[in-house]
């Protein structure tokens, strides 16, 4: 979670409206290709959907996040899940992988989450990870502008998400000492399991709450109607416009 945002985490919210989040971290875990006893730093672990999926393949693994209710409902699958702002990690050379599905993108300073993605790995460690890269969720972001323009708000202001380009993150990943060994944007337009007011319910909140609460479900409505021709098909199916960024690194 980003410094001073207002985005909260509803284990139950998250489960019923993005659990395709996590089932689209499969192919990561497949490019991390953990083996048995390693020890592996799950960053952003969320609920720990995918924290259980890299324990069940006999890894050693430690997640964190932010949110502490998503804590809690991870602890109770059994996991080994810490509460922790990832841009203050407090791990040295623990890890032999770190690695982070749909989350970087929360963290606004990433210099200091690098820094501490680095310090946490032993020498030779690797840094696998997936993201919101440039252009994602373009359309929906410029339907909140407008909306927000409308009520005389400032979306820019408020904006929770760092969306990088590859050449940027590149250069960052460098300057903090890891090779890169692919680095990739990498268009994915998601089906949604319901409606686009539940996705921006999910994890748009840092605009929602600057509009009166009296206003917000006709918010919701406008940012829809501005994006029903784009992103939903005849049948009332929405599919958003996710670019992410993918990456395999180490040092």
């Amino acid at each position: 979670m980003p410094a001073g945002s207002s985005q909260t985490w509803d284990p139950q919210r998250y489960a019923r409206h993005a659990r395709f989040v996590a089932d689209l971290g499969e192919p990561l875990i497949e490019l991390l290709a953990p083996r048995p006893g390693e020890r592996v730093l799950d960053l952003g672990c969320g609920d720990g959907a995918l924290t259980a999926k890299l324990a069940a393949l006999g890894v050693n693994v430690v997640g964190v996040d932010a949110g502490a209710d998503m804590v809690a409902a991870a602890r109770t699958g059994g996991l080994d899940v810490r509460l922790m702002d990832a841009h203050a990690l407090t791990f040295e050379r623990e890890f032999d992988a770190v690695f982070s599905n749909a989350a970087l993108h929360w963290m606004r300073h990433p210099d200091a989450v690098l820094e501490g993605i680095r310090r946490a790995l032993k020498p030779g460690g690797r840094f696998v990870a997936e993201f919101g890269g440039a252009g994602n969720i373009a359309s929906i972001l410029a339907a909140l502008m407008e909306v927000l323009r409308r009520r005389r708000l400032d979306g820019q202001a408020i904006m929770p998400w760092y969306f990088p380009t590859v050449e940027e993150y590149r250069r960052k990943l460098e300057a903090h000492g890891f090779t890169v060994d692919s680095i990739a944007l990498i268009p994915r337009p998601t089906p949604l399991p319901g409606a686009l007011a539940d996705w921006l319910d999910t994890f748009a909140e840092d605009f929602l709450r600057v509009i009166p609460e009296a206003e917000r479900e006709a918010a919701k409505a406008e940012v829809s109607a501005i994006l029903r021709p784009k992103l939903c098909d005849p049948q009332g199916r929405w599919t958003i416009d996710y670019v992410r960024l993918r990456l395999a690194a180490r040092i």
